[in-house]
């Protein structure tokens, strides 16, 4: 698909973009990035045999369009008892204006029929106990009238739930309170389809994708631009080139090479890497009865990213369940990565914080030590209190991919751990990587449209209109204007086929 060797001479060149990664983060930058300067020399490099082959490959995330629709970790429940939406309702709008954006390449036929990316799959939370049960109901509550979950669905009836989603009630005792919500509207993602997509189309119209290439060393030069030294995975052929813009979209591995570039702005930042494992069912029988994405709550200590779920997947054309994830640990900052990657990016201003996380989080370190010595028959009583009635003949174990989650020095605070995602960004824009796993892909082009102002304000102006035409709201809140929010939904419904 994509060339494995620089094809240019191997002398200094210079660019005007070079990107790191080949994945989700980086496809989306390129395509935005393509439209909005067509003449400008783009270059991916990707240290890999394939695009997306880490964290957007499809086995390696749990492919939710992640609007927070059913992840219950982004509505806790304050002090009060009160239900605490604002969470739910940003990351709700980040994900409309991926849809906003992947309907744009629909309609003007940059990416075919959606569905060779996209499935309508409903979205389901699922609570059993008493608290748990009232925790739900007033979660529906707070959110069933805001125009971002509009058709948001609560039932405490086991019949009903049963309609929604067969699996779940068999086997369940009748006197355990249980509820669960639904809605139509949510989707299953394959990112690493999606990337591959955008991939062939950006190399269709010229951008050059070289596969094998492992970057080294990144630093400024006296003229301000940015030098890359490069190596060639097959025979060890060096490269260099020179950017004008760098972008680090390389997965758990941004983090290093961002060291590397020696910008002040890196500085305090370290890495928590968390692996993880799934559940997988093949059976067309079984896989025939689950059509949806069903969270439920985290375990005491677990990290936001370890909230069970049984899902459908839907990768290559064929459907699958998913349950998990279980947590784990390895120093990989990537799955293909180094037993050394850990070590290697403590530095002299980062390991005080690192330190400190450790300390402050001892129950997440208790938790990853349970689930790394947790048996093949825990694991599937953990898929059990989703599906009773599981056979552990009809699951196999598949390891997911890896996140790094971002710790960082706080004023006042001192060393913090993350869930969510950062870009970290030279002071002048020309360098800017993204830090952080969930909910990652699924809010790409929101993430990138932000790196996008923070790089280059000084050519906003002039992008504006292009920008408007990939997403139609921008410079606007969804969240905040219900009619806009009605329009944007139905729209992107349409272009992708998603129902509402």
């Amino acid at each position: 698909m994509t060339e494995a060797i620089d094809a240019g001479p191997r002398g200094p060149h210079t660019v005007d973009a070079v990107l790191i990664g080949a994945g989700i983060m980086s496809a989306t930058l390129a395509t935005m990035l393509q439209q909005l300067e067509p003449t400008w020399d783009i270059r991916i490099y990707e240290r890999l045999g394939e695009v997306a082959l880490e964290s957007s490959n499809p086995w390696n995330n749990a492919g939710t369009g992640h609007a927070a629709l059913c992840e219950l970790n982004y509505t806790p429940e304050r002090p009060d008892g009160s239900i605490e939406i604002s969470k739910a309702v940003a990351i709700n709008e980040q994900f409309q204006v991926s849809r906003q954006f992947w309907s744009h390449l629909v309609d003007e036929g940059r990416l075919p029929d959606p569905g060779a990316f996209l499935s309508a799959t409903p979205h389901m939370s699922l609570v059993w106990g008493e608290k748990n049960v009232e925790y739900l109901r007033k979660r529906h509550e707070a959110l069933k009238d805001h125009p971002l979950f509009a058709g948001l669905e609560y039932s405490e009836d086991p019949v009903q739930i049963h309609q929604w989603a067969p699996l779940l009630m068999p086997g369940r005792s009748k006197h355990e309170p249980v509820a669960a919500t639904r809605t139509t509207a949510g989707t299953d993602v394959d990112f690493g389809a999606l990337t591959r997509l955008l991939i062939e189309g950006l190399e269709s119209s010229g951008m050059p994708v070289r596969l094998e290439h492992r970057v080294t060393g990144i630093r400024r030069t006296k003229e301000g631009l940015w030098k890359l030294t490069m190596r060639h995975e097959v025979g060890g052929t060096p490269l260099e080139i020179t950017s004008r813009f760098v972008f680090v979209g390389a997965g758990g591995h941004a983090l290093p090479l961002l060291q590397k570039s020696g910008i002040p702005e890196i500085r305090g930042f370290g890495g928590f890497p968390v692996s993880g494992g799934w559940m997988r069912c093949d059976d067309p029988a079984i896989v025939a009865q689950h059509h949806a994405k069903v969270y439920g709550k985290a375990s005491v200590g677990a990290p936001p990213m370890s909230v069970p779920h049984l899902d459908t997947r839907v990768v290559d054309g064929t459907a699958s369940l998913l349950f998990g994830p279980y947590a784990g640990f390895t120093p990989k900052f990537l799955k293909t990565g180094s037993w050394f990657d850990l070590f290697g990016s403590i530095r002299w201003h980062n390991i005080v914080p690192m330190l400190q996380v450790a300390v402050r989080n001892l129950d997440l370190v208790t938790y990853l030590v349970g689930e790394l010595l947790a048996s093949r028959s825990k694991k599937l009583d953990a898929l059990r209190d989703f599906y009773p009635k599981a056979d552990g003949d009809d699951w196999y174990e598949l390891t997911a991919g890896q996140r790094v989650q971002i710790i960082k020095n706080e004023p006042g605070k001192g060393g913090v751990l993350q869930f969510g995602t950062e870009v970290v960004a030279s002071a002048d824009g020309s360098i800017a990587g993204l830090l952080g796993a969930s909910p990652g892909a699924s809010t790409a082009a929101p993430i990138m449209l932000d790196l996008i102002e923070r790089c280059f304000p000084d050519r906003l102006e002039a992008w504006k209109p292009a920008l408007q035409r990939m997403v139609p709201s921008y410079g606007r809140s969804i969240a905040d204007d219900p009619g806009l929010a009605t329009e944007v939904l139905a729209s992107t419904a349409t272009s992708l086929a998603i129902t509402r």
